[in-house]
């Protein structure tokens, strides 16, 4: 985290206000803590989770709740999260701003592989058009870059689809550094979603290049993936009994405070568990807290590895 000497953490705006919304490049704003879809899906994001009728209601207590960024993607199900998101809230709200992914092909819980070739990331693209009952899909991610094909082209055909108005921003998925320096130099790009959370900043040159171009970095596995254990819990407890809160809602304060570009999109299928998330937003931590949170992150978590 940059270093500040008035007391405020990154996230803050004068005054210590805490900046609640970003603004996507070519995109409406949304509010920085939003709702992911995988946890809708079955083990390996694969197949149902429980029942349709209760994803439907989690989608639509998140948005009641006030999210405004739903981060989903094509191969959670496969296709069967776009399905739930579309079947929970279209026609889309005016303010809700839909996120979805393609360029990743499963075929099984445990086998995947990335296509990123023009012809088919159009296709995908298409499918997810229908899945979500939309002529514009609000921001398209690219999964993962394929390294069978060239960058060039794999940019250029989400270019296209934007050109054409089938897409109104894109992201990627999964970048070092130096490839969002090139995507950047091809086209506009809205958003980055890699991995980051209290433990593991490893994308931290990434979060910084976010900033410097005013990206949306969306974190993925944004509560460390039930790794807040052990020493780590109780630092985080410690913080926690400060605030009322729970681990995670310190955990996803964190990374609010961390950057204003950082928006998570923590998921669940329990309406509990999603109020919990959501309530994290009201959580002011101080620069004592950010101090000792910051000291989870171990020197060589927190260096750049692009």
């Amino acid at each position: 985290m940059t270093e500040r000497t008035d007391g405020r953490t990154a996230g803050q705006l004068a005054g210590g206000q805490l900046a609640e919304t970003f603004a996507l490049r070519g995109g409406a704003p949304v509010r920085r803590l939003g709702f992911g879809t995988a946890q809708l899906t079955g083990g390996g994001y694969w197949g149902p989770r429980g029942e349709r009728a209760d994803a439907v209601a989690v989608l639509r207590r998140a948005v009641d709740g006030g999210a405004t960024l739903i981060d989903t993607a094509d191969n959670y199900g496969p296709g069967l999260a776009e399905e739930l998101v579309a079947e929970a809230l279209a026609p889309y709200p005016a303010g809700l701003t839909v996120a979805t992914k393609g360029g990743v092909v499963r075929t099984s819980d445990s086998t995947w592989h990335v296509d990123g070739r023009p012809e088919r990331l159009r296709a995908m693209c298409e499918a997810s058009l229908r899945r979500l009952r939309t002529e514009t899909i609000d921001l398209y991610q690219l999964h993962r870059l394929d390294p069978a094909v060239p960058m060039e082209e794999q940019i250029g055909a989400l270019d296209e689809l934007r050109r054409e108005g089938k897409i109104r921003c894109i992201g990627l998925d999964t970048i070092t550094a130096e490839q969002l320096e090139r995507a950047l130099s091809l086209t506009g790009i809205a958003s980055v979603q890699n991995r980051f959370n209290l433990l593991d900043r490893a994308s931290a040159e990434v979060l910084k290049l976010c900033e410097t171009h005013g990206l949306a970095f969306l974190p993925w596995f944004p509560l460390a993936n039930g790794a807040l254990t052990g020493a780590t819990a109780s630092a985080l407890d410690s913080v926690a009994g400060r605030h009322g809160a729970t681990r995670g809602q310190i955990a996803l304060a964190w990374l609010l405070h961390r950057s204003p570009v950082l928006c998570p999109t923590p998921g669940t299928g329990s309406p509990a568990h999603l109020d919990e998330n959501l309530a994290a937003a009201a959580i002011r931590l101080s620069a004592e807290d950010m101090r000792g949170l910051d000291a989870l992150g171990t020197p060589e978590i927190d260096r750049p590895t692009d």
